[in-house]
């Protein structure tokens, strides 16, 4: 046996005698067991694997000072996990927001495209609800894109304005809380 393995032997050795000792200093700053024990194995390994520790004398000084370590590291790493969940949180809440404030707002337009003329409803229906490309509609329709095109026009204005009677200020202030109920087809 050559020195190194003896004393590598008197460092586990040293380190093995402790080990209530420092899953009790663990568990006093962690907030369970599992995670005291979780990471007294890993100190365990990085001190195993450590150059640093040749002897038994310094080894529970140096063992100490990489379980402080080994704290502060689970608690920043539990900072960020927090961080993290907590924007990934926040971007769900706006994307269900979202959601719900599209099918909201769709459900209102959908209702209002049915009292457009025919061909206004079609258009709108097929290229603003369908995203249908203005040239597909056209040539779905039989028409030029410019005169399909024209006709899109022509319906998003007729939409604009019963969005107007329908929703009052509401549309023409963006206010997006669309309370109007069902729409109401204007008197002609």
């Amino acid at each position: 046996m050559t020195g190194s393995t003896a004393t590598s032997y008197e460092v586990v050795e040293a380190l093995v005698a402790n080990h209530r000792r420092f899953l009790a200093y663990l568990e006093k700053r962690v907030e369970s067991r599992q995670a005291a024990e979780d990471l007294l194995q890993e100190a365990f390994v990085r001190g195993l694997n450590s150059a640093s520790l040749r002897d038994a004398d310094s080894a529970t000084a140096w063992f100490y000072r990489a379980l402080r370590n080994a704290v502060v590291d689970h608690y920043r790493r539990r900072g960020s996990e927090a961080k993290a969940l907590e924007q990934f949180a926040s971007e769900q809440d706006g994307i269900v927001a979202q959601d719900e404030l599209m099918e909201t707002i769709c459900a209102c337009v959908r209702s209002l495209v049915d009292t457009l003329k025919p061909e206004y409803a079609e258009a709108i229906r097929r290229v603003e609800l369908d995203g249908v490309a203005v040239r597909d509609y056209a040539e779905e329709s039989a028409m030029t894109a410019n005169a399909a095109g024209v006709r899109l026009f022509r319906a998003r204005e007729a939409l604009r304005r019963r969005l107007v009677q329908s929703c009052g200020t509401c549309a023409d202030h963006g206010c997006l809380d669309c309370r109007c109920g069902t729409a109401k087809s204007p008197a002609q």
